[in-house]
């Protein structure tokens, strides 16, 4: 079995990491962390070539730590990871799934963007409904 756990950082997405490590430490199964760093094409209108690396750097730097945080969670597995950088973040994730051939995604139901008590994160629903693999959406427990 592969798992596919994409990561932000948000408490969502951990604790879709946490799933993911459960899930894979009792199937034996594959897992590969990913980060997308997203990308805004014509941000370079609103904002100064400074502040564009800026905001570059500290995506990045954000991406890592996710990564980094997401892979303590699966002590004694083997987990590769990946950070790409994207216009479009769930489009990266069902194309990273499908060209992995991975069996299932998971992810935290709510990134950092998603407001209010009755709404999915958008990039969640993207890759809910558009993902040919099984998708498991992790809410974060109070």
């Amino acid at each position: 079995m592969k798992i596919l756990v994409p990561v932000d950082g948000s408490k969502s997405s951990l604790e879709g990491a946490k799933i993911g490590a459960d899930l894979a430490q009792a199937k034996g199964a594959q897992v590969t962390l990913l980060a997308v760093i997203p990308v805004y094409p014509d941000i370079d209108l609103e904002i100064s070539a400074r502040a564009r690396e800026s905001l570059d750097s500290k995506l990045s730097a954000q991406a890592e730590q996710a990564l980094a945080q997401a892979k303590g969670f699966f002590t004694g597995l083997t987990v590769e990871s990946i950070l790409l950088s994207s216009n479009d973040v769930a489009d990266e994730i069902v194309k990273l799934a499908e060209e992995g051939k991975f069996d299932l995604i998971v992810m935290g139901s709510r990134g950092f963007k998603a407001a209010g008590r009755f709404s999915v994160g958008g990039t969640a629903l993207k890759v809910a409904s558009y993902s040919s693999c099984s998708v498991l959406l992790a809410k974060r427990q109070e």
